[in-house]
């Protein structure tokens, strides 16, 4: 069965169950994103809402999945409405919810529904999970050849880090070409870029943001929420692993690992995006009052390139560092 899902969750249970995961928001926008949110708006989907739950809306009816895992508590809120469309549309849907408060047992008692749901013993989530904890080492060192070497740019640091929420459904061939990347990568001449950025937020809808920074001296060695996603704390037992995973927490636990991240990888600034009509854009009111370090905030809408107004913002915000 092929099983998508809205946001990263505890894949290693659909893994272990023999399914396919499926994480909508890559295919959504490695592929034709621009159609895929005309086609929810002319279902129907308001113009204000995000252009990310549009675009999973279409590729989970053209996808052919099995079933839909909703995370419903601990991304968006627009998630529930979503479950109930795909409901209307004859898909079935199931959903999981990282528990706000953080509470250890109630984690716990949702991956437990979940491997109850797909029929599997928890040695058998715990296996799969010690074979992917293979790959997340490899990750690891993808990142210190980000920022330690200088031989990753941001853009292929995100691309690797981000298809770590599914391993692109194939985890033995994810596997196989990351480590031709990392072979081929060691062997590269350094990167000499003028300012180290980190990447803070969802990762962008805007396709040419990293090769836009790259060309004007810019590299960004901190993906945020990209990093998260491949899960780098590394915990032996499951739940505590997902309970170190800091996107679907408060911004408060996001920025207790950003500030060490921000110090490790000596960083000159950072960019905070947020997605247009998200409530994550709030949380740049935190952001700025709490790192030490200069903040640009960036707004995505509609998948696509830059718009000049943005490159205006990004060029003005280069100049001031400068000087």
């Amino acid at each position: 069965m092929k099983i998508g899902f809205t946001t990263s969750f505890p894949v290693e249970v659909v893994f272990a169950a023999g399914h396919i995961p499926i994480d909508m928001n890559n295919i959504f926008v490695t592929g034709n994103a621009s159609s895929y949110v005309e086609k929810a708006e002319f279902e129907g989907y308001p113009r204000n809402i995000c252009s990310w739950i549009k675009g999973m809306y279409s590729v989970a009816l053209s996808a052919n999945l099995d079933a839909v895992i909703g995370v419903v508590e601990g991304d968006c809120s627009n998630t529930h409405s979503l479950m109930s469309s795909l409901i209307d549309q004859g898909i079935e849907v199931f959903s999981f919810s990282f528990p706000h408060d953080k509470d250890r047992k109630k984690l716990k008692a949702e991956i437990n529904k979940l491997e109850r749901l797909f029929k599997v013993e928890h040695v058998q989530v715990l296996n799969v999970k010690h074979r992917l904890d293979k790959i997340r080492k490899k990750l690891v060192l993808l990142d210190k050849l980000t920022f330690e070497e200088n031989k990753v740019t941001g853009a292929e640091n995100h691309q690797w880090l981000v298809n770590s929420s599914d391993f692109n459904s194939d985890p033995d061939d994810y596997e196989k070409r990351l480590d031709e990347f990392i072979s081929e990568v060691k062997k590269r001449t350094p990167f000499v870029s003028k300012f180290r950025f980190g990447f803070l937020g969802v990762p962008p809808i805007i396709t040419d943001l990293y090769d836009f920074l790259f060309e004007k001296n810019v590299n960004i060695v901190y993906n945020e929420i990209q990093r998260q996603f491949s899960m780098p704390s590394l915990k032996a037992d499951l739940t505590d692993q997902y309970l170190e995973y800091t996107y679907p927490y408060s911004i408060i636990d996001r920025l207790h690992d950003i500030q060490v991240q921000i110090k490790k990888r000596q960083l000159n600034a950072v960019i905070s995006y947020s997605q247009s009509f998200c409530h994550r854009q709030i949380d740049n009111i935190l952001i700025k009052k709490y790192l030490d370090i200069p903040v640009l905030t960036i707004e995505g809408d509609q998948p696509g390139k830059l718009d000049a107004r943005t490159k205006l913002r990004i060029e003005s915000f280069l100049d001031m560092l400068r000087y």
